[in-house]
């Protein structure tokens, strides 16, 4: 059975991150990705352990979609491109502001050639302003956006997240947002240009609770503990990092069954959120001492038992074999054809209806050019 996405068909130009995994999340879910990469290539081919021109994040990133290379500048290959317009439902780029009008298909020439053409565009900072014009990367995005500055160190040091978090909440919310667009293009008849920008992207990610000191304006309360202050590791018997979560009152009675110190339910230092919040200072070395009295699997039957917030901190081989990720068939193994077998994520989302496929394998560079060119009726 074909994917929510059947019958959608997406021109991809972006490269790295961003842009690509907004169109190869589209096309786990079933949609035609047409990927146009430069003669040398898209950068992220490079990034990681690689096998020929394929890199694992590569394949990760692009994998289920049709490989093209164009030289975008070459006359005959812009044929090529406006054909693909004519009959595409979505292009997602993600040039710097005006590259894409200088190479001749910008929002309006595009709409020019395709009306119905839902055109996104994924910049930086924005289309426009004093940072437009700067290349952006993932970590310039999370020190303007907040992100870093949430990330405080146990010294108060703003720190940076180990993983490309804007670019791909920013990937994520273009996907979205191209769904949305193609959902009102079946009511008006019309495409529209989607305008998403990392940096917008990254902000209303961390805004609910990274910057919940800041949202009121008029005659605002007295400002609370960072979330983070609450969001830490802990350290058990056997020298294994665990997490704890308790951010209603009965999950705090729940973890303190689980680490069997029950006494602490009735301790007006912490029975409550505000107490909890105001005692601070003790509640942190109490819990500490009640998770260093338990091994860490102890601590995790604990949690299962009583129903409580916690978790072991797996490291990154232990992911491959957790329970609970073996359980829902999480991780899939793809045939990457001469390379072996490899390992990825499989979509996350599910659909009783139209269920995605399993993940299908990434191109190699410019292996279906001459196929496409063939169904444009181009040499």
């Amino acid at each position: 059975m074909p994917g929510p996405l059947a019958g959608v068909r997406i021109l991809d130009l972006s490269q790295v991150v961003s842009g690509p995994m907004a169109a190869g999340w589209l096309a786990d879910q079933g949609a035609d990705v047409i990927k146009i990469e430069p003669p040398h290539g898209d950068p992220i081919r490079g990034l990681g352990p690689a096998k020929g021109d394929l890199s694992s994040a590569y394949i990760q990133i692009n994998r289920g979609k049709r490989q093209m290379v164009l030289d975008l500048k070459d006359p005959a290959a812009k044929r090529a491109v406006e054909r693909l317009i004519e009959r595409v439902d979505v292009l997602v780029e993600n040039f710097r502001p005006g590259v894409m009008a200088k190479l001749g298909f910008g929002w309006e020439a595009a709409r020019a050639i395709n009306a119905r053409l839902v055109y996104c565009s994924i910049t930086g900072y924005g289309p426009d302003g004093p940072y437009a014009p700067l290349r952006a990367y993932d970590p310039m995005l999370q020190a303007t956006s907040g992100l870093a500055a949430t990330q405080v160190s146990p010294a108060g040091e703003p720190q940076l997240i180990q993983t490309m978090v804007s670019d791909k909440v920013t990937a994520l919310t273009a996907a979205q947002a191209i769904t949305a667009a193609l959902f009102a293009r079946e009511r008006s008849g019309e495409g529209q240009h989607v305008e998403v920008s990392m940096l917008d992207a990254a902000l209303a990610f961390n805004w609910p609770e990274g910057m919940f000191n800041h949202g009121f304006v008029d005659e605002p309360p007295r400002a609370s503990p960072s979330y983070g202050r609450f969001s830490r590791l802990w350290t058990t018997k056997d020298g294994r990092k665990v997490v704890l979560a308790s951010f209603q009152d009965h999950e705090f009675a729940a973890l303190c069954d689980a680490l069997g110190r029950p006494e602490l339910k009735a301790d007006e230092r912490f029975n409550t959120g505000r107490a909890r919040t105001r005692n601070i200072a003790e509640w942190g070395p109490t819990l500490g001492a009640a998770v260093a009295a338990v091994t860490a699997d102890e601590f995790m039957a604990g949690c299962i038992a009583h129903g409580a917030g916690g978790a072991v901190v797996a490291t990154l081989d232990e992911v491959l074999t957790h329970p609970q990720v073996v359980h829902n068939g999480s991780i899939v193994e793809l045939d990457q054809q001469g390379l072996g077998r490899v390992r990825t994520a499989r979509h996350p989302a599910r659909f009783s209806q139209t269920p995605t496929a399993r993940p299908a394998r990434a191109g190699h560079r410019g292996e279906d050019t001459q196929a496409i060119l063939a169904e444009l009726g181009l040499a």
